[in-house]
């Protein structure tokens, strides 16, 4: 009997050691494609690990859970990382703070919001220094400010998405460029192991026209970086469509093997900017911790093909940079980038670009920037930068928020898009308009997990109706000037029409000032709030006006480098006579309008930060009533300007005949600003070897300068720089067939504005 317990416990042993190892190994395997990021796989193995034996070691059992959680949660399955981060919680409590963060995350992408309010608190509790418990828990209290604004929207489905990814939509030309997964042609198919979908690449859908009046039954009323991540990504929505045939291609040299992603472009539409895996030479590249980051990369068109692709400076092997958006006046450029020294898991950073030249990336601040990710910045036309983010207070997921910027700060914090912009999911890759009164984004809100679409949205308009009106008569003014100023800085013009009418479009949450401007008449202004909602569909106020001897000056502050309105500039009018001020701050326009009393001399003083400081003086006016109207244009620091009329013949560095005049004026310029210096730099084309086209550069740079240096101007204030071919402008590089006209344009001086005051 003894020995025959005794082999019975013997072989008991040895099954439990078997079922021990084969545990193990499951758990391995799952660790194994956890660590590689194939967390479709991963879920597979941890799901399969936790369901075979229930008498696993306690803690393995709940490293196992986290890590399927986490899985879960990059795969955007928002039910099932719900439902595992639950069991934790309820079944462990020596867990990370982090498990309570994404689970509350969960649970708000899935809309129980109370749930999630309590779980941020527990979160705010173990993590005093992360703001967002704290912000979520209060935020969460009081969800009515995130639809506020939401009967004003129109949300559509569009025909040009896939079955696949399709996100992050950009304008061009008339149409959308866009990223998407759909599949691709060809027997072989390459799938991200991360999620188990095709690789993504650009797309382009040709005309916006025939997205703008969309099937009434499809209306709704109602991706990530770092790590090599990608962007996977409410309401019900409309019944799925069929692609559109018409989407394309985008181009096959931009187009690769690995990822290309989120994308803009310069306004003249022929430069652009993309975001792809690095890869060096067709190889993909790793960081030391084994990851292929995301870089950015640029491309010139030409002759309608992207030639001539580099990668900007500020890349870098071991950290991400991506989802790049220029601003409208393309002088500096918006990005996101997990690189150290961040605020949280990714930050959007900006950096200057003057005439093809890239300056040092910034941190946007905290402002924008959270513990959270920041993310597909997008700048539209005036001083608004749209973003997503899932650290600011939000309806789930990411959320579209957007911030007036003054002189490149977030002066007034950021603001929440609201519904239906915004969703439970995922909303992000937002373009507008000026005003937000059309454009599109992408969400994730019809299935979640890895279902991106695009939508479009239209808003309607809350108009308000700004009558000018004569003080005497009360008969309407026609032709007067209202400038809109919002937040105290001037916005858009508007000239009343016959019957003293001027309107707009007035946003949400926002004080204007409606300032108007009329020859014979005193300056009058009113203000007018729209922090509280009213339900009336069309507004109005009136401006009355005293009749006056007043004299009108009016005009438009410009830079000089590219003659566009210049915006946040000070602008003073100071009566010389009885030393009186007044002060403006220019909007999007540039433009800016005083009342003075007549006969008197005047001077316009315009100064802006990192801005030559100009001063306009101007003589008494001749009649006691009229209107003075002139511009004023500003020299910046990093300005380039291309002297149009200095070219060199084939390998000369002599100064020609026809270069004297243009000298002559660069000349006058560092005379009336004395503290200004200024770099010369010469460029050759791409032909003969690089030393060469180095030294003759450096020849004509100074020849540019001798000339200067011997009509009075010091040599400290010179600096003279030889470029040679690496700053070719049209595309003409070394094996590119060009001819001599555009080799001709590339063997130019340039002078560069390094300092004024």
């Amino acid at each position: 009997m003894n020995r025959i317990v005794r082999v019975l416990l013997l072989a008991g042993l040895a099954f439990w050691s078997l079922t021990a190892q084969a545990q193990s190994a499951r758990l391995r395997a799952a660790n194994k494609q956890f660590d590689n990021l194939s967390y479709v796989s991963a879920v597979r193995a941890y799901e399969e690990f936790l369901r075979t034996d229930k008498k696993k070691d306690p803690s393995e059992t709940r490293d196992a859970m986290i890590k399927l959680g986490y899985s879960y949660r990059k795969l955007q399955d928002t039910r099932n990382a719900e439902r595992v981060y639950g069991e934790l919680v309820k079944s462990y409590t020596d867990l990370t703070s982090e498990v309570y963060l994404y689970y509350a995350q969960s649970l708000a992408q899935n809309g129980k919001y109370r749930d999630s309010q309590k779980m941020y608190s527990q979160y705010g509790e173990k993590q005093g220094q992360d703001l967002r418990g704290r912000r979520y828990t209060v935020s969460y209290m009081d969800m009515s400010r995130f639809y506020q604004d939401s009967s004003s929207y129109r949300i559509y489905d569009l025909p040009i998405n896939s079955r696949q990814a399709d996100f992050s939509p950009m304008y061009y030309k008339g149409g959308l460029v866009f990223v998407s997964a759909r599949d691709e042609s060809g027997a072989i198919k390459r799938v991200f192991n991360w999620n188990q979908t095709p690789f993504l690449d650009l797309y382009f859908y040709p005309d916006t026209n025939q997205l703008r009046a969309p099937d009434p039954s499809r209306r709704l009323n109602s991706a990530v970086l770092g790590g090599g991540e990608t962007k996977m990504a409410g309401p019900e929505v409309a019944p799925e469509t069929k692609p559109l045939s018409k989407a394309e291609t985008f181009s096959r040299t931009l187009n690769t093997k690995y990822h290309e992603g989120p994308m803009t472009f310069t306004k003249d539409q022929n430069f652009i900017v993309f975001t792809r895996n690095n890869s060096s030479k067709g190889k993909s590249g790793k960081s030391s911790d084994g990851i292929k980051k995301l870089k950015l990369y640029s491309s010139v068109n030409k002759n309608g093909k992207w030639v001539d692709i580099q990668e900007l400076p500020f890349n870098n092997s071991e950290y991400s940079v991506g989802h790049p958006a220029f601003s409208p006046d393309d002088t500096k450029m918006y990005f996101v980038s997990d690189m150290p020294g961040g605020y949280g898991g990714t930050d959007i950073y900006v950096v200057e670009f003057n005439n093809g030249q890239w300056g040092t990336p910034v941190n946007m601040g905290k402002e924008i920037n959270t513990e959270g990710n920041e993310m597909f910045p997008f700048a539209a036309e005036g001083d608004n930068l749209y973003f997503s983010s899932d650290g600011h207070e939000g309806l789930g997921g990411l959320d579209v928020f957007v911030t007036e910027l003054k002189d490149g700060i977030a002066y007034k914090g950021v603001q929440n898009a609201g519904a239906p912009i915004n969703s439970e999911k995922d909303d992000f890759g937002f373009i507008t308009d000026r005003n937000r009164t059309s454009g599109y984004f992408s969400s994730n809100r019809k299935k979640g997990i890895s279902d991106d679409d695009i939508y479009s949205f239209r808003r309607t308009c809350k108009q308000l109706n700004i009558l000018v009106y004569d003080a005497k008569t009360g008969s309407p003014l026609e032709n007067a000037d209202v400038r809109i100023l919002r937040n105290g800085v001037n916005q858009d013009l508007r000239i009343t029409s016959s019957n003293g009418r001027a309107d707009l479009c007035v946003d949400s949450n926002t004080e204007y000032e409606f300032r108007a401007v009329k020859e014979g008449y005193s300056m009058n202004s009113v203000r007018f709030s729209t922090l509280t909602q009213s339900p009336k569909p069309v507004l109005n106020v009136s401006i009355y006006l005293e009749r006056s001897e007043n004299t009108v000056v009016k005009g438009v502050i410009k830079t000089e480098v590219n003659q566009q309105p210049a915006t946040g500039v000070k602008v003073t009018l100071r009566n010389d006579k009885d030393k009186s001020e007044q002060t403006v701050t220019t909007g999007p326009d540039g433009g800016y309008e005083f009342d003075m009393k007549p006969n008197a001399p005047y001077t316009i003083t315009a100064q802006k930060e990192r801005y030559a400081t100009k001063k306009a003086q101007y003589s008494k006016t001749k009649r006691k009533s009229q209107v003075v109207t002139d511009s004023l244009g500003l020299y910046g620091v990093g300005d380039v300007f291309q002297l149009k009329n200095i070219y060199y013949d084939l390998n000369k560095f002599f100064i020609r005949a026809d270069a004297a005049s243009e000298l002559d004026h660069v000349m006058a310029l560092l005379k009336e600003y004395p503290l200004m210096k200024i770099e010369l730099r010469s460029h050759t084309d791409s032909r003969a070897t690089d030393t060469y086209n180095i030294r003759l550069s450096e020849s004509r740079a100074r020849a540019a300068m001798d000339y200067l240096v011997a009509r009075g101007i010091t040599a400290n204030r010179l600096v003279a720089r030889g470029y040679g071919e690496t700053e070719i402008i049209n595309g003409c590089i070394d094996g590119v067939n060009c001819a001599e006209n555009e080799h001709q344009q590339n063997r130019r001086t340039e002078f560069k504005i390094l300092a004024v005051q």
